[in-house]
């Protein structure tokens, strides 16, 4: 029998915003890529994968994606804090677990909102709270260890709490605790973490930003080719325009959702030829 995976990277609130544009349109297309037996979310892609995973409609949260962000706060991740993050990244050994430290240092040090006030956050924005029947991973790392974690339903863990996790930033948003641990953004490790798919006979990957402090999605995707069809979608021109210069800006959101839905048709055969 054939296993297909969806993998959905990183890449803040314009990240989420464009993958619901590519995922509404091709579903408008006739491939719907919500048919996954796993999928697997990293930060941005733990929000849209849960929802992927629970089967909500994909044309409602693209509309969703449209509605003015009125109230919505705006993180910033500036030049300074990705300045942060290379020096992170070269101030000591290169080993991705010691990095993923060093990054762990920085998130905990830095001055965030509460933690608790930023899970009741990605609560009021998640609109699902309990974990799909369907086989779903959402990705997180220690803070304190580098230890990657891959969430699921079998971990006893809430999804609040993994979605939540997965998502903070570090610098910007504050470490989650969960069974006396804290963890951070998944995509420290990897923006896509598409590697977790391996096993399965075909894959799409959609990642907002394919480059980031850990593996990059390219070479994830071409290690999965040795034993499956691959596919990596990565934002086009016209998308990494409409995100801006500053991902986690609710104000991107509209702009992201309608290219990602302008970019699906580009996409299309090629997804499709993978998929079907």
């Amino acid at each position: 029998m054939t296993r297909r995976a969806l993998v959905l990277g990183g890449g803040g609130i314009t990240g989420i915003a464009w993958e619901w544009g590519i995922l509404s349109g091709l579903k408008a297309a006739g491939v719907d890529l919500g048919d996954a037996d796993l999928v697997v979310g990293t930060s941005a892609g733990s929000v849209v994968g849960a929802q992927v995973a629970t089967g909500l409609d994909f044309a409602d949260r693209y509309e969703a994606q449209l509605v003015p962000p009125d109230g919505e706060i705006a993180g910033v991740l500036g030049p300074g804090l990705l300045l942060r993050y290379g020096l992170a990244i070269v101030s000591g050994p290169r080993a991705p677990r010691k990095v993923r430290v060093r990054i762990g240092k920085l998130a905990e040090r830095a001055s965030t909102v509460p933690e608790a006030e930023r899970v009741a956050v990605i609560e009021s924005r998640l609109p699902v709270h309990e974990w799909p029947e369907r086989e779903l991973r959402i990705t997180a790392v220690d803070v304190e260890t580098g230890e990657f974690r891959a969430f699921d339903r079998a971990a006893g863990v809430s999804l609040v709490l993994a979605v939540a996790a997965s998502c903070a930033v570090p610098g910007v948003w504050p470490p989650v605790t969960i069974d006396g641990r804290r963890y951070m953004d998944g995509g420290v490790r990897s923006g896509a973490n598409a590697d977790l798919a391996a096993g399965y006979d075909r894959v799409v990957v959609l990642a907002p930003l394919p480059r980031g402090v850990g593996t990059g999605a390219a070479a994830q995707v071409e290690a999965l080719r040795a034993s499956a069809r691959a596919e990596l979608v990565t934002p086009d021109r016209d998308a990494l325009k409409a995100f801006g210069r500053n991902v986690l800006d609710p104000a991107k959101r509209a702009a992201a959702a309608r290219a990602g839905l302008a970019q699906s048709a580009s996409v299309i055969e090629r997804v499709r030829s993978v998929w079907r």
